[in-house]
């Protein structure tokens, strides 16, 4: 079910893997996001049963675009799934209990937390995303509400090794920002999207960051839709203050 846990004081950490659901055939079986072959009743028990196994009484998500939009939620405002979860594509939080969600298949889950503060974020950062700069609009909301030092958790991704991009995309993300400049395995043009965010979360002034070191589209125990393609589920990272 997990592919990484950690404790960090009272903020408790998650990516999954695709184990332990119920869906079947591309999305068996722990998909945590509706698609068009996968029924709503299944995603909802799959995301119920990860939030048992993490002890989160709620769950909130998000619907999201690809953008740098950040919702503040709180326990009365969390939906997991669905129209009324905020259109974002980072959550925050400074309640104990919620348990924010951040859906993927190759792009990059961010968790971040000020442990000492409780406040706690979950961020997905695709290639529009970062480009829009949704990390560090992320950490200034975190900010915003109070937090002092950040930690950060960069979960499983498509792998710079393994993304391919045609020459003029990798120009335009390379220019402005450097660090995702990347060639795949096999000669071609390509973009490592988790070293923009890692430069971009120092630029943020975010030092202390794991990075899990999992490449979705290498890795078949992850659901990735550069190795699937359309019919492929949704891993998610999660993070939360214990109450």
């Amino acid at each position: 079910m997990f592919a990484y846990r950690a404790t960090r004081g009272p903020v408790e950490v998650a990516f999954t893997d695709r184990h332990g659901g119920v869906s079947g055939g591309p999305y068996a079986s722990l998909n945590l996001a509706a698609r068009d072959d996968d029924q709503p009743g299944t995603v909802a028990e799959n995301i119920d049963r990860v939030a048992r196994a993490l002890t989160a009484p709620v769950v909130a998500g998000m619907r999201q675009v690809h953008g740098a939009e950040v919702a503040v939620v709180d326990a009365g405002s969390a939906v997991a799934s669905g129209p009324a979860a905020p259109q974002a594509d980072a959550l925050v939080t400074g309640e104990p209990g919620v348990a924010l969600m951040v859906r993927v298949a190759d792009c990059v889950p961010v968790l971040l937390a000020d442990t000492e503060r409780g406040l706690v974020a979950a961020v997905h950062s695709g290639r529009p995303g970062l480009v829009a700069g949704v990390v560090p609009a992320a950490v200034a909301a975190l900010r915003e509400l109070g937090a002092g030092q950040v930690v950060a958790w960069v979960g499983p991704h498509v792998c710079g090794s393994c993304y391919e991009v045609p020459e003029d995309m990798r120009a335009h993300v390379a220019g402005l920002v450097p660090e995702t400049f990347a060639r795949t395995s096999w000669g071609t043009p390509s973009l490592d999207l988790g070293a923009g965010v890692v430069a971009q979360l120092r630029d943020a002034g975010v030092s202390d960051l794991t990075r899990t070191g999992r490449c979705t589209r290498e890795d078949e125990d992850l659901f990735s839709y550069r190795r699937q393609g359309p019919a492929s589920g949704r891993l998610a990272g999660f993070v939360w203050v214990r109450p």
